[in-house]
């Protein structure tokens, strides 16, 4: 073997975190509780957090901007980019990028989300894949299950209503 080998990458199933939670209502309407920003506004952080802005260029290499406000009153901007956009089925995005294609700091995270119809109404799967298993054990012990799993039953809580 060559000193110059590519070292043996962490199997993906090492590196991510899903959330999968099943709503009373269509895929269409968790998609635009997903891609609507002022519908966004009304779910994406757990409370009492809340967002203060939200930018979506929703296409592939469009930007996304998600900007939390703590309970405090301090912001925190999420730059990112969209990767793949199918409207009704699927959304992936990354930290990666801040905008058309500039490299992020630290890229930490690529998501996808999914809706599937399911019994009448819709399986949402959010899948978090990080760039090494340290991320991941960095964003579970942030809270992800709790955080996103908070946020996924305000979402269907919303959708219940649209």
């Amino acid at each position: 073997m060559s000193e110059f080998a590519a070292p043996v990458p962490t199997p993906i199933e090492q590196r991510e975190l899903i959330l999968t939670r099943t709503f009373k209502a269509p895929r269409a309407k968790v998609y635009r509780a997903w891609t609507e920003p002022e519908l966004v506004k009304q779910w994406f952080a757990p409370a009492p957090w809340s967002i203060a802005k939200v930018e979506f260029d929703l296409r592939p290499g469009g930007t996304s901007l998600v900007v939390m406000r703590s309970p405090e009153g301090h912001e925190f901007g999420n730059p990112g980019v969209f990767l793949e956009v199918v409207k009704n089925e699927k959304l992936v995005f990354t930290d990666a990028f801040v905008k058309a294609w500039q490299p992020s700091e630290k890229a930490f995270m690529v998501a996808t989300v999914t809706f599937e119809d399911h019994e009448g109404g819709t399986k949402y799967t959010a899948r978090v894949q990080h760039w090494s298993a340290a991320d991941r054990e960095t964003h579970e012990k942030m809270g992800f299950h709790e955080g996103w799993g908070q946020c996924a039953d305000q979402l269907g809580a919303l959708v219940a209503t649209l």
